[in-house]
């Protein structure tokens, strides 16, 4: 067997191995093999677990994902803060190191400014007058500024849904029946005053914390959405769930920009169409849910009380004359007034 044989072979030997090398990938971008595409798969963060509405909706992306690119595109689902809370989860994207994620409104003021409004109390009339804004040139300009602050793709507004207290001090017919009690907020001024308005001692805690803490009777209150009050299972450690629906939570859907300007343009379309096509679903899934929660809160005995808000929005309005002018005064207006 002569030199220049061998030679060959061991060329050969080369680029086969090489070949078949190529088929690995990091998951971030797509790319060719022999002709044939590979799949990409998009790590997805999101706070809550599997069953829940944040689940449902990004259930439905990857769904839709995956029919609109033939299967090219798909996500993994990362439950229950697994890659991080939603601040933390939010500057990963901005660096690229998470792929896309969900996060509510209140921890994305430190980002940018305007998103404070939405720790506004009663800031909206009802649900339907916050997908009207939302959905509107309103919600589309507080996306851009959060895209151009965060280093984020905004892909959609879902919902987190109304925001209620639950309590182990005792039922809440009116903001004086707050006085005193250790509550906990996010972490934002806004919500602080809000909560001290109604009279209560309020406490930014880091959401991971919030369990723990009622358990241990170092905080005796707390506020979210009635689904997630059940799929965190806080009646285990409170007695009390008061209707106040002081809050509305938007819930951002985001993807790293990076990664997303590194997608061709039919798969960046077919990525925000299939947002947009998740987003009745996952809204619909918010509305269920919270009626199933409601239902399946009391079956577990929480003591539920529907108190007149007519005081709480009447004990917010120092909020206001604090915020506005801090925030947005002029956005904070237009929203309130935006016919719906």
């Amino acid at each position: 067997m002569n030199k220049g044989f061998l030679s060959l072979m061991l060329v050969l030997s080369i680029i086969f191995m090489a070949a078949c090398g190529s088929d690995d990938t990091d998951g971030k971008a797509s790319a060719e093999n022999g002709g044939k595409e590979k799949k990409v798969i998009f790590d997805a963060s999101l706070p809550l677990g599997e069953g829940s509405h944040h689940a449902i909706g990004l259930e439905k992306f990857k769904e839709e994902l995956e029919r609109l690119t033939d299967g090219r595109l798909s996500i993994k689902l990362h439950y229950n803060n697994e890659l991080g809370g939603e601040r933390e989860a939010t500057e990963g994207m901005g660096i690229n190191t998470i792929d896309m994620g969900l996060a509510s409104t209140g921890p994305l003021g430190s980002f940018e400014n305007d998103f404070f409004m939405f720790d506004l109390p009663y800031l909206f009339e009802s649900v339907e007058h916050a997908y009207a804004v939302l959905d509107s040139e309103i919600g589309e300009e507080l996306a851009g500024k959060l895209e151009q602050a965060a280093n984020v793709e905004v892909l959609a507004w879902w919902e987190n849904g109304l925001r209620h207290e639950t309590s182990s001090a005792g039922p809440v017919e009116k903001p004086s029946d707050l006085k005193g009690v250790k509550h906990r907020t996010q972490e934002s001024e806004v919500q602080v005053d809000t909560w001290r308005a109604f009279g209560a001692d309020a406490t930014p805690m880091a959401w991971p914390e919030v369990y723990t803490a009622l358990q241990q009777k170092v905080i005796e209150s707390q506020e979210n959405p009635l689904a997630t009050i059940l799929d965190v299972r806080f009646y285990e450690v409170q007695d009390h769930l008061n209707l106040t629906g002081h809050v509305y939570s938007p819930l951002l859907f985001m993807m790293s920009k990076q990664l997303f300007e590194s997608l061709s343009l039919e798969d960046q379309a077919a990525v925000k169409e299939a947002a947009d096509l998740s987003t009745k679903t996952q809204r619909e899934a918010s509305k269920k849910l919270e009626a199933e929660a409601l239902q399946e809160l009391e079956e577990k005995g929480m003591t539920v009380t529907k108190p007149d808000l007519e005081e709480f929005r009447k004990a917010v309005e120092p909020v206001y004359e604090k915020w506005a002018p801090k925030i947005n005064e002029e956005l904070i207006d237009k929203v309130r007034s935006f016919e719906y």
